[in-house]
């Protein structure tokens, strides 16, 4: 399962995730929105603004939240 996540550093939900992420064994890919063609590529994949965003193959999972939670650990399986 090749999974990236877009993210700032002062982002909590950002790093909320991702600590769920590591407790979860899920590896995964950090792209930091901070740069200009990163956070371009954001949006051009998930057409949103706000962060964190997920993509896990073709699929896009949008915050941090008990929904996003469940459906990364079904992912992983």
């Amino acid at each position: 399962m090749k999974v990236k996540v877009y993210s700032l550093p002062a982002c909590g939900a950002c790093n909320h995730l991702k600590d769920f992420l590591k407790e979860e064994g899920i590896e995964y890919e950090e792209v930091n929105v901070a740069n200009a063609e990163n956070a371009k590529e954001m949006v051009e994949k998930s057409g949103q603004m706000s962060l964190p965003v997920t993509i896990v193959g073709d699929e896009v999972l949008l915050g941090y939240n008990e929904e996003v939670k469940a459906r990364l650990k079904e992912l992983k399986g």
